[in-house]
């Protein structure tokens, strides 16, 4: 498909169509990763990372675990 760069503030810009944004799973605010490959602009999708539980526990710390916060008593049924 053949289309034209325009002006977007101080930037260039290329629009997507809608099939191949559809075709990518790419929707308003996708993160996406450009690159020079052999004198082409490749733009792929960035991949969403996978985090399991247990590697973000093991980064807390003394210095980045927050305060417990007291909001009162419990209301209804919200007491564990």
């Amino acid at each position: 498909m053949k289309t034209q760069i325009q002006k977007w503030g101080n930037s260039l810009a290329v629009r997507i169509p809608k099939a191949f944004a559809a075709n990518l799973g790419l929707a308003k605010d996708s993160s996406v990763e450009l690159a020079l490959e052999d004198g082409n602009l490749v733009v792929r999708p960035s991949p969403t990372p996978r985090y399991q539980l247990s590697e973000l526990l093991d980064r807390v710390t003394e210095n980045n675990l927050h305060n417990e916060e007291d909001y009162g008593r419990a209301v209804g049924n919200e007491e564990w």
